[in-house]
């Protein structure tokens, strides 16, 4: 009796394996397709992501730079502090070999400076401006797959502002200089981090050399900023 009550419970244990099968099988099968694509998918978007950058050849024609900078000056020949200014500079330069090229600078700078004791109704550090324009040569020394190192030597003049503050008194009267334009030299340098073949992060340096008194002196600049390379040769 038990061996033959034990058969139809066996036997109907054997007629639903089928079905659970087929249905493992095709849930197996709709994992194996999605794991497939998944990993078709990556592999796609590894390669992209992967591959080798393009190489940094310095070889194109055109650079334009833009940052902000910092100058360091002087607004007036006999007051003892300096000034600290804060503003903009856009370079452009051709380069008529991979090495050397002509370039246009122009730099505008904005800071307050201190004055002479005095009883007048104006700021104790009234606002003055310079906006300057360069032009000279920049020569490419060295330069790889991640960064690159330049030279330039600028000439032009500044055009500075020293009364924009002064509610109508003479600049002289606070020991500042008059509104000018006076030559202007920049000799300095760059280090630029490659990011692209075409683009890379700046910071140039500058020793500033000026004629606003009656002597040469010279000042600290630095900018930072981007350059962006273009047109092959």
């Amino acid at each position: 009796m038990r061996h033959i009550s034990a058969r139809p419970a066996f036997a109907g244990n054997t007629l639903l394996q089928p079905a659970h099968t087929k249905r493992t099988r095709s849930a197996s099968r709709i994992l194996l397709g999605f794991a497939l694509l998944a990993s078709f998918s990556f592999a796609a978007k590894a390669q992209d992501v992967f591959k080798p950058a393009a190489p940094v050849t310095y070889t194109e024609k055109y650079e334009i730079y833009g940052g902000a900078s910092f100058l360091n000056g002087q607004a007036g020949q006999n007051i003892p502090k300096r000034i600290n200014m804060g503003g903009g500079e856009v370079m452009a330069t051709y380069f008529i070999t991979p090495r050397i090229g002509p370039a246009v600078d122009f730099r505008y700078e904005w800071g307050t400076t201190p004055v002479f004791p005095n009883s007048f109704s104006i700021p104790t550090r009234p606002v003055v401006y310079q906006t300057i324009g360069l032009v000279g040569l920049q020569y490419h020394a060295f330069g790889n797959q991640h960064f690159g190192i330049n030279y330039h030597a600028f000439g032009g003049v500044s055009a500075g502002k020293f009364d924009s503050d002064l509610k109508g008194i003479p600049p002289a009267e606070v020991g500042l200089y008059t509104n000018r334009v006076k030559p202007m030299a920049a000799l300095g340098g760059s280090l630029d981090i490659n990011r692209s073949a075409h683009l890379a992060v700046r910071l140039s340096p500058d020793i500033i050399i000026e004629h606003f008194g009656t002597e040469t002196r010279e000042f600290f600049s630095i900018s930072a900023g981007v350059i962006y390379r273009f047109g092959h040769r």
